[in-house]
């Protein structure tokens, strides 16, 4: 594997499973799990709250990673970190409080009923590369907590941050046959894992697409049915109305949209701002983007790293080249002459007349800038909702009313009310 901010740096050999130890995986996951159930909930949170102790111990070498495998700036490695280590914490409180043993139900006859939790077999984990140890981290301890083994599939870009955060597991007493991981092509290690008869569940992060075509593997096997858990990605959009404080508008839309070069899930790829107040907010957002500084993530002042691959690069590129012919620019940032040993994208602004060019999500530093009418804010919110995602919304507001139209018009898992909406 090579660090996206220069190519020329090789970070470490990674050799693809094939199918037979993916078969292998998933066997060796499925003998080990009745002893993993058995083990109980109260054991497993021990281990996972060691596991917790362990990652931050190893903050210094998982941070270093996290910047030269995935490009991560400094301080969204150690927020990275940070995330995992709640994961781990979070799944342990989980795991005390629903798996310790039997709980007594009334019994209004007089019989004795009992309910009890218990794992449900092998779960496949599948995880990205844009928060390759905290969901990585996250999807394997939700799972384990609750007595189910692992087949665990990183996502290709980021196997190098796998493979140390599972040499940890282990240290904290999980056993290794209970954790199994498989780094490679996700859709040939997908078919034979998706087929499996072992096969319990499925935890997925990453695209819709992606999340089609798995559920459509498991639709079509025979006997029982797996679990799937999916979270994707999203159209995300910031509102602006003419009440807000520019200042603070712009602040959000800028880290929301160009922290972690665009690549997370929950970035803001629209801005609508009310034509009212529009012009000033875009000439703010101008001015503050060309203060961004990009380049090396590896140096504190660094504000925006580069994207995760050449392949990312040249579809984010192309994407600029269509909105320069079809949009108009706001703002578009020079590269630096270092980046041209890596895969940078300069952030990048544009203002469309409406979503119609947006087909789907555009992942990285871009963010499109649509204005809209006072009056038409439940229009705004009803062509978000069509585009089929639901998300991340963020809003800012300085009317009550507002904040409670919106809250009520928006189809969405998190609406971020005057703050930006990356968490």
């Amino acid at each position: 594997n090579h660090t996206p901010a220069d190519s020329s740096l090789k970070m470490g050999e990674v050799h693809a499973a094939r199918e037979a130890a993916a078969a292998k995986a998933m066997e060796v996951a499925a003998d080990a799990q009745p002893a993993w159930d058995e083990t109980g909930g109260p054991a497993r949170a021990a281990m996972l709250e060691k596991a917790a102790d362990l990652y931050e111990a190893a903050t210094p070498k998982l941070a270093a990673l996290l910047v030269r495998e995935a490009g991560k700036t400094l301080d969204n490695a150690i927020a990275d970190i940070r995330e995992a280590v709640d994961f781990l914490r979070y799944y342990a409180v989980a795991a005390r409080a629903q798996f310790d043993g039997p709980t007594l139900l009334p019994g209004p006859t007089g019989e004795r009923n009992e309910i009890s939790l218990h794992g449900r077999g092998v779960f496949v984990c599948i995880s990205p590369w844009n928060f390759p140890l905290a969901i990585f981290t996250g999807q394997v301890a939700a799972a384990l907590a609750a007595g189910n083994s692992v087949v665990a599939k990183p996502a290709e870009q980021t196997p190098l941050v796998a493979f140390e955060a599972v040499k940890l597991l282990p240290e904290a007493g999980i056993p290794p046959a209970v954790l199994n991981v498989l780094p490679g092509d996700g859709a040939r290690l997908g078919k034979l894992l998706l087929a499996h008869p072992a096969l319990a569940g499925v935890a997925f992060t990453g695209s819709n697409e992606t999340a089609a075509i798995i559920n459509r593997a498991l639709a079509a096997r025979s006997g029982a049915i797996p679990a799937l858990i999916a979270e994707t990605g999203g159209m995300n959009a910031m509102i602006v109305d003419s009440s807000a404080l520019p200042e603070q508008a712009v602040r959000d839309a800028l880290a929301s949209a160009f922290d972690s070069a665009g690549q997370r899930c929950s970035a803001a790829r629209i801005l609508f701002v009310q034509e009212d107040v529009a012009d000033r907010v875009i000439e703010m957002l101008k001015g503050a983007m060309a203060e961004l500084a990009i380049g090396d993530p590896m140096d504190y002042a660094t504000d925006v790293g580069p994207v995760i691959d050449e392949e990312a690069r040249a579809g984010l590129e192309a994407h600029k080249a269509r909105m320069r012919a079809e949009a108009k620019t706001i703002c578009e940032l020079a590269l630096p002459a270092p980046c041209a040993r890596g895969s940078f994208v300069a952030p990048a602004a544009y203002e469309l007349s409406s979503l119609a060019p947006l087909s789907r999500e555009v992942f990285g530093p871009i963010l499109h800038v649509v204005r809209f009418a006072g009056g038409r804010l439940e229009e705004v919110c009803a062509a978000l909702n069509a585009t089929g995602y639901g998300l991340t919304r963020g809003l800012h507001t300085r009317i009550e009313r507002t904040a409670a139209e919106v809250r009520r018009l928006v189809r969405v898992g998190n609406l971020y009310v005057n703050r930006n909406q990356i968490g």
